[in-house]
């Protein structure tokens, strides 16, 4: 395998390390969800929910805490990363358990609070609950978890471009694979 090759991969792994506390808390939030919703079921003067039914306090607090827990246990391996293959990583890395712990706030909070403001754009164009909403859907969660990081830690161009295309690819292979197992009605 040629050096670029070698790099390419190692980033990518990394940038995914990185982002884990985001994409398990985004998982989790489904888990730990129901309940109150974060709207508390309000809507606008046109009769149109805030946020809807699918984002809730249990599961913005649950998927919150799996986000620090995430944090903390890289934060515990950071060292033994860091010895091993930390010359090779060119993308942000959680040092310690008390950066883990920010970090995986940051991520985890950031990555349900963008899914909710996913949830409100989508009400304000008029796409109901479950209807696909292309990019939005998938990338939501992401961003603006990327956005409340990038206050205590230094994103590159290339890292946020990574992490948008391996999330992608991601999204659609997990969702292709629960459609064919019969989980899902959509591919998508």
């Amino acid at each position: 395998m040629n050096i670029d090759v070698q790099m390419l991969l190692i980033t990518c792994v990394a940038t995914l390390y990185f982002i884990l506390p985001a994409y398990f808390s985004n998982g989790a939030g489904l888990v730990f969800g129901g309940g109150t919703p974060v709207d508390f079921g309000k809507s606008d003067k046109k009769g149109i929910r805030w946020i809807g039914d699918g984002v809730t306090w249990r599961g913005l607090i649950g998927g919150t805490v799996i986000g620090i827990i995430t944090g903390i246990i890289q934060g515990f391996l950071a060292p033994i990363i860091i010895a091993n293959f930390g010359q090779l990583i060119t993308t942000p890395i959680i040092t310690d358990v008390s950066s883990g712990i920010l970090i995986g706030f940051l991520l985890g909070f950031g990555a349900l609070l963008g899914d909710a403001l996913g949830s409100f754009l989508k009400r304000r164009i008029g796409i109901g609950r479950g209807n696909p909403a292309p990019l939005l859907d998938q990338l939501d969660f992401l961003i603006v978890a990327l956005i409340l990081v990038s206050f205590v830690v230094e994103l590159s161009l290339s890292f946020v471009v990574i992490a948008i295309i391996l999330t992608l690819i991601i999204h659609l292979m997990a969702n292709t694979g629960a459609y064919l197992l019969g989980l899902k009605d959509v591919w998508y």
